[in-house]
Parts: structure tokens; sequence; C-alpha cells
């Protein structure tokens, strides 16, 4: 039976304004993620997604507003508290940022050492495991410099996995990537998320992973300064009206058109 608790928000983003200077990038936005859901932020370049996500991991402060993480807030937590949310979040970001002075398996322990007491061979087995389960057993002792776009991206998944969070958040993850490696990564996700029950926030604009993995999606959109949209990626790309969504939904189908035109043309 479903308790109370268990219904409740992993994630909640409550009136939350982000400006620089004087330039407001997104104002009063509010929204929340689902225990157990791949929950997507979309929009096109310049609407704030990326500035979002790192206000929701507390790497920067609003102007105002709140983000809570189980409950606690993020934006004003003391050191102690801010730990224990920390605890509970994993990040990738857009460009992987592994360290590149030290191999896979280090770059995993450094977390580990950071976050635990664990005796290093401890650290060491924890490390192989996680370079396991995102399909990269054997690869411990190579260096980022000497895998595929897609290994580091799969490699920095296995960090932020480090200590077991309960949410992952993951920038931009298909870009860079073709699109076999791209349908990869999100079939790691879905593994990941239906396997070992882990909560999502994906920032990305690729329409192939959005429909591969989103539950649930928002659009933000730069005109607006905020949500445009929310639903599943079907409820946006078949019912919603607002001009910026449905011309966002159908790129793909006006590039499957562009593709038999030049085809047609070429006979």
């Amino acid at each position: 039976m479903t308790t109370e608790r268990q219904r409740e928000p992993v994630i909640s983003v409550e009136d939350l304004t982000v400006a620089y200077g004087d330039f407001t990038v997104l104002r009063d936005v509010s929204f929340e993620v689902r225990p157990g859901e791949v929950f997507v932020i979309l929009g096109g370049s310049g609407c704030g997604k990326s500035t979002l996500l790192k206000h929701m991991i507390g790497l920067h402060q609003p102007v105002q507003g709140r983000v809570l993480i189980d409950g606690m807030d993020i934006i004003t937590a003391d050191r102690d508290d801010r730990l224990t949310i920390l605890k509970k979040i994993g990040v990738m970001y857009q460009q992987g940022a592994l360290f590149g002075s030290m191999n896979l398996l280090e770059n995993i322990q450094l977390v580990l050492s950071e976050f635990t007491k664990l005796p290093p061979e401890a650290m060491k087995q924890i490390a192989r495991m996680k370079l396991k389960v995102v399909g990269l057993e054997g690869t411990e002792y190579k260096m980022p410099s000497e895998l595929s776009g897609g290994m580091r991206k799969r490699a920095a998944i296995a960090r932020a996995m480090a200590i077991d969070p309960m949410i992952l958040f993951l920038d931009e993850p298909s870009a860079g990537l073709d699109p076999i490696t791209s349908a990869q990564l999100d079939a790691l996700v879905l593994k990941l998320s239906r396997i070992l029950k882990i909560t999502f926030v994906i920032v990305t604009h690729e329409l192939p992973s959005i429909y591969a993995v989103a539950d649930r999606v928002i659009m933000l959109d730069k005109e607006s300064k905020g949500i445009i949209a929310t639903g599943t990626p079907a409820d946006l790309r078949d019912h919603n009206e607002h001009p910026v969504v449905r011309q966002f939904f159908a790129r793909q189908a006006e590039k499957a058109r562009s593709t038999e035109a030049e085809e047609r043309s070429s006979i």
C-alpha cells in the first residue's frame, strides 16, 4: 500500500526566479518531480534549461524561490543539511567532466572518498561495480582520453551513481553523440530507472531521446522566461496549441518531409 510519504514529490521547485544582474532568465517557475519518474526539461537554445538544473543542484542562488530535495531546501540548507542533500543526488554534466589525470576507477573513488569513510579496497570494489552497471566492465584503468564520447558519458553516469543517489541529474546526455550511441544511452537510462528505481531529471532538446525515455516533460521558453507546457511528450506533440511547442515537436516531421523531398529530387 502506498504511503502518504511515498506520494510526496522528491523534488519541488517553488516560484524560482533566476537573473544575472538586470537580465532575468527565468521567472516564477514552479513544478514537481515524482519519485521514480524520468523528468525532462526541454526547450530551445538560451531558454534556461541548464541554468535551471544548476539552481536545482544548488550551484547557484536564485533571486527568489526555493528548491526542495526530498523535503529539504538546498538553497538555504546549512553545511550539515547540504551534505545530506548532496548524498541524495548525482550529476552528469554535459561534457562528462571526468578528471583527465585520473583513470575511471580513480574518478569514481574520488567521490566515494569525499562522501564516505570506506576503506580503499571497498571503494575500489564499488567503483568496479558501478562501471559494470553502465556496461564499462574492463575499462577501470583507462583514462578519459582513451574513451569514445559515448563511453565517457557512461563513465560520468557511473561516477554520478557512486554513492547510490536517489536522483540523477543529466545535462544534455546525448549532446555530440551519433544516433546509435545516443539510443544506447537512452536504453541505459531506462534500465537504471526501472531496475534501480532512480529518479532522473534530464536536460535535453533531442526529440528521439525525449520520446524514448521521458515520463513527463516541461518546456521552457526564452521569451516567456518560464514554463509554457507540461505533460507527456505525446500530449505536447498531439494536443498542445502553443505555437512554440508545436514548432518544437514538428521538427521531426519537417525533417522527414525534407529528406523525402530530397530523395525524390535525386531520382
